[in-house]
């Protein structure tokens, strides 16, 4: 009988890959995103073992929505948070969060992408979101990502 292959911490070949939204659509960019978090891009790929890559964003602001309705999807998309005491639910449009915190966009669409246990809380930790096109990653040496 074979023995079924499964990955060793000490073999894992983790790569740095960079990004670019600018003009991407959102979901879209999303999900390569989350698939290269949990290393579905790999031959070596088993649910619930860490196997993928650091992956850096850079233009974040300049991600795009789709849809028959993309001018109201930026007023009307909403996105939630709640500060822990009564009354203390903030909320914040599309189109205010590219503004200020585009970062928090990537990030919520492709924690929506992961499994919502400790490995999709450590995945997340591999995901750097910056909103314009500097980063400090320059040591690390990314491969570009089309």
């Amino acid at each position: 009988m074979e023995k079924t292959y499964y990955p060793k911490a000490d073999s894992i070949n983790r790569q740095w890959l960079l990004v670019d939204a600018n003009g991407e659509i959102l979901g879209r960019l999303a999900t390569k995103i989350a698939g290269v978090l949990l290393g579905k891009n790999k031959p070596s790929f088993t649910p619930g073992v860490e196997l993928g890559d650091f992956v850096i964003v850079i233009n974040a602001q300049k991600i795009t929505v789709t849809g028959t309705k993309t001018a109201t999807k930026l007023t009307e998309k909403m996105y939630h948070h709640h500060s822990g005491y009564p009354g203390g639910l903030k909320t914040i449009s599309l189109r205010d969060q590219l503004q200020t915190h585009p970062d928090r966009v990537i990030r919520s669409a492709v924690w929506g992408m992961l499994p919502h246990n400790k490995l999709g809380r450590h995945l997340m930790t591999h995901l750097r979101v910056y909103g314009g096109a500097e980063h400090p990653h320059k040591t690390q040496s990314p491969k570009t990502v089309a």
